[in-house]
């Protein structure tokens, strides 16, 4: 059903996204390693869960770790990967597989990553292919003592000698997903190797329209084709906050109180976020916020920083312009800036 609110976990509930399915499948049919990148609620673990549900692979949710404890550990992703015991005996048992892994009963500390990796592999030897997919995994660089650089070449050694095995990488902060990675660096263990690429864009106006209208037919449900256009202009194409609209008119059938209630939704979700992002430095918040405003140019949100009190370096303001892009809260258009999300940023035009 389109109008839930959880990822989407088979391809048929997926609206619209047949391409990015081809490129997944032409990518992971070329590459070892492949990314799957888009900002928020954009659908990227909805794709990533549905292909899952199609394919023999396991799934790990980086953030969802990291918010454990603050970062990562060998330990921390072994028991995530033994967590997977029951799934991966319904693949083996699914494709009548007989296969002793061992890594399932050891001590985490005892065991290795990367006889865990050899171990997964050999399943993809009797299916072809296996897949361990990373959402979220700019979160991979919290890894560690030396910012994930043990898991890099973990990789790159699956990427080498593993034919069998593909992994695949989603994040919502692209530019930090790419930092991590760094593929075109000299001294980062994956240089030199080409990996697979899948965007997945928000829905353009047309393709909202039609998902808006599919997804209340579908819930037998009468909208007229103002009040769906109305949507559209408020929400733009974010498929999670469509999703949200549609499941607060389905209870009264009220336009206004839909809206209303969604964008409260939206404001609870995206100030969660931003509070996150002012850990980092509060300086975040004030310049996403300028730009919400109207002051999209590099020297208005200096002037306006300035007139608050803030006399922010220049060199600084650039590099939290850089940040904030890489982290895909904003993008760039000569030389203009703007949030990249409308949502986003009419919850902080309301601050």
């Amino acid at each position: 059903m389109l109008f839930d609110l959880r990822p989407k976990r088979r391809r048929e509930e997926i609206f619209d996204r047949e391409k990015e399915f081809e490129e997944l499948e032409k990518s992971l049919n070329t590459y070892p390693l492949t990314l799957i990148l888009g900002i928020r609620r954009v659908g990227k673990s909805s794709i990533l869960q549905a292909y899952l549900n199609e394919n023999p692979g396991i799934l790990i949710d980086c953030r969802e770790l990291y918010a454990e404890s603050g970062h990562l550990t060998k330990e921390d992703l072994i028991k995530e990967l033994q967590s997977k015991a029951g799934l991966l005996e319904k693949i083996t048992s699914k494709f009548k597989i007989s296969l002793d892994l061992k890594f399932m009963t050891m001590e985490p500390r005892e065991s290795s990553l990367r006889e865990v990796f050899k171990e997964l592999n050999k399943i993809g030897e009797e299916l072809g292919r296996f897949v361990i997919a990373f959402d979220e995994a700019q979160y991979l660089r919290f890894y560690g003592s030396r910012g994930g650089k043990e898991l890099l070449t973990l990789f790159a050694y699956a990427y080498d000698n593993l034919p069998n095995l593909r992994l695949i990488l989603t994040g919502s902060e692209i530019g930090l997903l790419h930092d991590f990675l760094d593929i075109t660096n000299y001294e980062s263990p994956l240089y030199g190797r080409p990996v697979g690429e899948i965007i997945v864009e928000p829905f353009n106006r047309e393709t909202s329209f039609e998902f808006l209208k599919h997804g209340f037919k579908e819930a037998g449900a009468e909208i007229s084709e103002e009040e769906i256009k109305k949507a559209v202009g408020l929400l733009d194409g974010v498929p999670g906050w469509l999703v949200t609209f549609g499941v607060e008119y389905l209870k009264d059938k009220d336009f206004e109180k839909a809206i209303q209630r969604t964008f409260k939704i939206a404001r609870g979700l995206v100030i969660g976020e931003l509070k996150e992002l002012e850990r980092r430095s509060p300086r975040y918040v004030e310049i996403l916020t300028a730009i919400a405003l109207g002051y999209s140019r590099w020297s208005l949100i200096r002037d306006y920083l300035r007139v608050r009190g803030d006399r922010i370096p220049e060199p600084r303001l650039y590099t939290l312009l850089e940040n904030l892009k890489k982290m895909s809260w904003i993008i760039e258009e000569n030389e203009t800036y703007k949030i990249a999300d409308p949502v986003v940023a009419t919850v902080l035009r309301g601050k």
